[in-house]
């Protein structure tokens, strides 16, 4: 039987090595049945999401080779792939939950929300709705709404019993539906919240196999209730292990680098990275590490996954980068991708006037940009040894700076200066105080071409991760100091 598979990512931030894992096995399971792989953007936060970030997941999937039959940028027949194009959609949805008595409105204010919160956590209870506006009549709730109170609608759950959810790899999973909360399905501006979007695009777009993260388990009895109340079939759902840092800690970028674009920008080959992510709870049947996508999708058997915590080893990773290299690359193959990476003529536009002023002779260009093609810097605890700055205090510098970067999408040099003038004149400190540190941890010198032309020929997920690799060079951040340092970054603003 054919199936019909997605990808949802949220463009929210930079493309996540996580994103990539779901969408390799939801690609090769597609594939393996001679069915279709969607690809379709969740953009409900719509104070989060920007077209940056969609941009970046898009091309991210694309140069790993994972190419969609149906997306934002790929007609199909179940378009548009942005929720932020379906909203006129869901909202009939929820009133007709309302109908069949499946849903309803719900007037509580935030702060009588936060209230109920506080007592049922003092009282060591599951955090949930309390059910307050559940029993408002019709007369009741047309008065509310006729006065221009705000409302939600919510969905209702059964006060009793189990629900059993099917997974595929996990077998039957049994969640009391005292734990599920009425989950709020349309908000009071319209749009509607993950869970109902999910559902209802999932229907219409006709997937049959969910692949997700185990991180959904607990969702899954909201979204097969949904399905019930709407008389729809319910896609089969298996939801994959997490991928680990090596401590066995969720994969995360304070311990791990976790954007696909950073891989990339390090120089490694897109087929080495899907031939590792599909290592990661599968393996071929002969036991080959080294395979492509091609052979993965060949020997496919969505039952053969294993359920043990993968751990993503950057070291794992790059030892298979190399076989990849050295085995399949041929000299001229090597050398053209050696230049498509980054001794390409567009890059060398973008830095020779950076450095074209300060050059006698040829010889002298190799040391002045040496850091544009480097991983991270060798770096020392003495290199970060600034006049008039305490160590504590140039560490404290990195990290707010790094918060502000990482929810920064405009990586042109002008918008850096911009961004780092006013976090300079928040923390009241000058602006070349700020600077040094930031120097050192890009180009591992006090002193390079100019620094935000520098930072934009690098991009955001190299310069993120050198600071990173600079505060762990200074012995990274404890989580005592953490707490400390974000209440002074929340109090600039």
């Amino acid at each position: 039987m054919k199936s019909r598979t997605r990808v949802a990512p949220s463009p929210t931030g930079d493309p996540h090595v996580g994103t990539a894992y779901m969408a390799l096995f939801s690609y090769c399971y597609a594939k393996k049945t001679g069915g279709e792989f969607i690809l379709r953007i969740e953009d409900t936060d719509q104070e989060r999401s920007t077209s940056a970030s969609e941009a970046k997941i898009l091309e991210s999937l694309r140069w790993l080779g994972l190419d969609w039959d149906e997306g934002p940028d790929v007609e199909g027949p179940h378009g548009p792939y942005r929720q932020s194009e379906r909203s006129d959609i869901y909202g009939g949805y929820a009133e007709a939950l309302i109908e069949k008595g499946h849903a309803f409105r719900c007037f509580c204010t935030r702060e009588r929300l936060d209230e109920v919160r506080a007592a049922q956590m003092k009282a060591g209870e599951t955090t949930r709705y309390d059910g307050h506006c559940l029993g408002l009549s019709e007369d009741e709730v047309a008065l509310k709404m006729a006065a221009g109170e705000s409302s939600v609608v919510r969905m209702k759950v059964p006060e009793e019993g189990v629900c059993v959810v099917k997974d595929v790899l996990r077998g039957d999973i049994e969640i009391a539906w005292s734990q599920i909360d009425m989950q709020v399905l349309l908000k009071a501006d319209g749009l509607p919240t993950y869970h109902l979007a999910v559902v209802v695009d999932d229907h219409l777009m006709e997937v049959t196999d969910i692949i997700r993260g185990e991180e959904w388990i607990n969702s899954a009895p909201k979204h097969m209730l949904l399905f019930d109340y709407f008389g729809w079939d319910m896609p089969r759902l298996i939801h994959m292990p997490l991928l680990r840092n090596p401590d066995k800690s969720k994969l995360s970028k304070r311990k791990n680098p976790t954007s696909i674009g950073y891989y990339r920008d390090m120089g490694f080959l897109p087929e080495a990275l899907l031939n590792y992510l599909g290592m990661l709870g599968w393996s071929m049947p002969d036991g080959e590490e080294k395979f492509t996508l091609q052979n993965m999708i060949d020997n496919f058997d969505i039952e053969r996954i294993s359920l043990g915590a993968p751990v993503f080893d950057v070291e794992k990773l790059k030892w298979l980068n190399g076989r990849w290299l050295r085995e399949t690359l041929s000299e001229d193959d090597f050398a053209d991708r050696l230049s498509e990476w980054a001794y390409n003529r567009d890059n060398l536009k973008r830095i020779i006037p950076l450095v074209k002023e300060r050059v006698d002779v040829f010889t002298e260009l190799a040391p002045m940009i040496t850091f544009f093609a480097e991983g991270m810097p060798e770096l020392t605890e003495d290199d970060f040894k600034i006049k008039k700055q305490e160590p504590d205090d140039v560490k404290k510098t990195l990290q707010f700076i790094l918060w502000r970067f990482e929810v920064h999408q405009d990586w042109r040099a002008e918008s850096l200066n911009e961004l780092l003038g006013k976090l300079a004149e928040a923390m009241d400190i000058k602006i070349r105080d700020l600077l040094a540190p930031l120097f050192i941890a890009i180009s591992g010198k006090p002193v390079s071409p100019p620094l935000f032309d520098s930072m934009a020929v690098l991009g955001s997920d190299i310069c993120r991760a050198r600071i990173r690799h600079a505060l762990d060079v200074l012995g990274g951040v404890s989580k005592k100091q953490s707490k400390r340092l974000e209440k002074e970054y929340r109090e600039l603003d």
